[in-house]
């Protein structure tokens, strides 16, 4: 049977450069729960395990586990180029990773945890998969140099920013601007951005409900008398009034002293996501204890 710091050790090894984990790293509680289930004194490593069996260990349905593996199955099994079939297992690696998954799921949701692991980012990724061989030519040097230029030649194409096409003249390559390309880029960014607002007005919305749904709580424990529930609920209605005008600051001060350009906002739109979201997730994360502090002091003061 594993020791606890033995256990903690071996997961540290395994996740210390994945994406999820840093941001686990932003909530103890979670990176706490990551290093001390229970299925980690007991698990081998070089084993593999089936989906009821790690269902069992975190306390959910085979279904619910097979629902969150399939938008995930490239980053659980590695970059697999082909799915898992029906008779899925997972080694030890798979089960951390799925682990964290189930841990953030709640705050990110699925479309948000995506965009932590860039998993939506095909056409940018294939930007840099082809390259133009020249074959024609007898030194090494030269080839080199036209295998250089075919491939930024290429790169600009797949993009869709330029026009390329010959002259009638000379035969020679003549480059413009894609007109088209940059007016549907535009609309793009006008998208996104009411997309934005929606998504933080929507967040509101949920925050908001949640909130009536405690104090409905609140009011119905009150009536039983059960004072201590109570002020556990109102303490964590406090808090999610706190994270969400942290939220709200953590958005405004990013989108403030993150100015960036046109083209940095068209070729790296997953990557400030995902800067914006740390940034958030770290802001919170300072934030939080002291404010709390405050809140609870005035209210049990009061």
């Amino acid at each position: 049977m594993l020791k606890v710091n033995d256990a903690k050790e071996m997961v540290l090894r395994i996740v210390q450069h994945d994406p999820l984990f840093v941001v686990i790293q932003n909530t103890p509680p979670l990176e706490e729960t990551l290093y001390n289930d229970d299925y980690l004194a007991h698990i081998e490593e070089s084993n593999y395990y089936s989906t009821s069996d790690v269902a069992g260990w975190f306390e959910i349905t085979d279904a619910k586990l097979r629902y969150y593996i399939r938008p995930f199955e490239q980053y659980i099994f590695d970059n697999a180029m082909n799915s898992p079939n029906t008779n899925i297992r997972l080694n030890l690696p798979a089960i951390l990773r799925l682990r964290m998954i189930l841990l953030l799921k709640d705050e990110h949701r699925v479309k948000g945890l995506k965009l932590l692991l860039g998993l939506d980012e095909h056409d940018h990724a294939q930007l840099i998969n082809h390259q133009i061989t020249a074959t024609t030519l007898s030194t090494d040097d030269l080839t080199n140099k036209v295998d250089v230029l075919g491939n930024v030649l290429q790169q600009m194409i797949q993009t869709g920013l330029f026009n390329i096409f010959p002259t009638e003249e000379h035969g020679a390559l003549q480059v413009t601007i894609n007109q088209d390309f940059l007016a549907q880029k535009f609309q793009l960014l006008s998208s996104e951005s009411s997309l934005q607002v929606e998504e933080i007005q929507k967040e509101t919305a949920e925050l908001k409900e949640e909130n009536e749904n405690l104090q409905r709580q609140i009011s119905e424990l009150q009536e039983d008398s059960v004072k201590d529930i109570v002020q556990k609920i109102r303490e964590r209605h406090i808090e999610n009034e706190i994270v969400s005008t942290l939220r709200t600051e953590a958005l405004q001060q990013f989108s403030t002293e993150n100015k960036v350009s046109f083209f940095t906002k068209i070729f790296r739109s997953s990557q400030i996501e995902m800067e914006k979201e740390q940034f958030v997730l770290s802001y919170i994360s300072k934030h939080l204890e002291e404010r709390l502090e405050v809140a609870l002091h005035n209210y049990y003061g009061n």
